[in-house]
């Protein structure tokens, strides 16, 4: 007997039987047997709630955070300032406790909230539609791919390698359930040329995902790639990081079809990774083929103003062969603080964010290149990631830890390549610290 469970043993076994199990252990089968646990977890014995929270405080001190260390980590989670209203809002318990509704009409402030949220997507993506969210960048980046291979008919999706690795294995374990192909085109100096794009491109191809910045923190010169793959009846699927819209040119501006990426930068803190939330947007034409929620604002019967789910063309609402996709929920509560966060600071306050963003990692790339043992792997532009060859990579990240500095991500421990990012947070004197204990651990 599970003590878990509510049932009696009678129920069980009358449950079991009608099933045509013998046990609840038969219910796992498909589970390899090396996966499942043998014996009782070697838990501790309960302890006081005192006790407990003592315990739990000490193991929480060993973690490593921001507040108390230097951190230049990016690649794909990052560290911004959020305004004190966005938390303090969000922990109101009328959102707070609200998941996205499914009798929406009652609940006309979680609407409209996400009805913002898909204005000002699509006002930084520069595309006519966008929907309430995805969980994440790389999931959003999955269902474009699917949308992209609906539209088309076509079951090939092609993707730079300079794409993120954790998008590109998202992708392929989507991909792979449904019989679409994925094929990587290769980067020269930390880019795609439009030349080597178009050797790829032919009539099997569904779309071009391309991330700018890149995974290597290059910005992709797409110059006349929306027209080589609309030739072709192909769709240009842009990646981004949604702050850098507001300094370059929008997925709308390059001609995308599709624009996603990951919304965390909007008032959502780093968390260890997650949760966060994923950002689409789409043209006027692609609109039915959107997958998730969608907002839409109309008229009631006495002519005032209101909020609805609209286009829901979901597996829960129509047969499952016919379904957009199976994805039926969002990140409501970090769609809210990504909405509130872009009200407080406005399209002038983002600017400003991207601006330091950019200028620290210009400052900090000039910085390091003439010091001994780091060689700048690009010479491209950039947005605030930028990517080094270091000496000794795993010894100067150990030394650089006495010295309380996380320099970024050593995403090739082989090649010594460090990821190095830099947000509106880190002032003047912090990129000096950095660039001063280099020159010291590689002395």
């Amino acid at each position: 007997m599970h003590p878990y469970l509510p049932h009696t043993q009678a129920d069980i076994d009358h449950m079991l039987q009608k099933i045509g199990v013998n046990s609840i252990e038969d219910l796992f089968t498909d589970i390899d047997a090396k996966a499942l646990l043998k014996s009782p977890m070697q838990l501790p014995k309960a302890e006081s709630e005192g006790r407990v929270i003592k315990k739990l405080t000490k193991l929480g001190e060993r973690n490593i955070d921001t507040a108390n260390w230097l951190s230049f980590v990016g690649g794909g989670i990052y560290e911004h300032s959020i305004p004190t209203i966005v938390p303090h809002l969000i922990s109101r318990s009328e959102f707070y406790t609200a998941y996205t509704p499914y009798q929406p009409e009652i609940s006309q402030g979680t609407l409209q909230a996400i009805f913002e949220y898909q204005t000002m997507i699509c006002e930084l993506t520069g595309l006519k539609v966008a929907n309430a969210s995805h969980y994440d960048g790389s999931t959003a980046l999955a269902e474009a791919a699917f949308m992209a291979c609906g539209a088309t008919r076509r079951n090939t999706i092609l993707i730079p390698d300079t794409l993120p690795p954790e998008s590109k294995n998202v992708l392929r374990t989507y991909l792979k359930y449904k019989d679409l192909e994925l094929m990587e085109v290769p980067s020269k100096d930390g880019l795609v040329s439009s030349h080597t794009l178009n050797d790829y491109i032919n009539e099997d191809i569904a779309a071009y995902i391309v991330a700018t910045p890149n995974f290597y923190g290059n910005l992709e010169d797409l110059t006349g790639v929306s027209d080589s793959l609309h030739a072709n009846k192909s769709l240009l699927i842009i990646m981004s990081n949604p702050m850098s819209l507001s300094l370059f040119k929008s997925p709308g501006e390059w001609g995308a079809d599709i624009a996603v990426g990951d919304g965390q930068v909007f008032g959502n803190p780093m968390n260890f990774g997650g949760p966060t939330l994923g950002y689409m947007a789409c043209t006027e034409k692609l609109m039915r083929k959107m997958p998730g929620r969608i907002v839409g604002q109309t008229l009631d019967l006495d002519g005032k103003r209101g909020y609805v789910l609209t286009l829901q063309a979901r597996e829960q609402h129509i047969r499952r062969e016919k379904a957009t996709s199976n994805i039926t929920s969002n990140e409501a509560l970090n769609v809210l603080a990504a909405t509130i966060y872009l009200s407080a600071m406005g399209l002038a306050g983002i600017k400003e964010v991207a601006r330091r963003s950019h200028i620290n990692a210009c400052y900090l790339r000039d910085h390091l290149k003439g010091i001994k043992g780091i060689k700048i792997m690009h010479n491209q532009h950039i947005f605030n990631e930028f990517v080094i060859q270091i000496r000794d990579g795993v010894d100067v990240m150990k030394s650089l830890e006495l010295f309380q500095i996380i320099p970024g991500i050593l995403i090739d421990q082989e090649k010594n390549l460090l990821l190095i990012t830099t947000t509106e947070v880190h002032e003047k004197d912090d990129l000096d610290t950095l660039v001063v204990a280099m020159k010291e651990v590689l002395a």
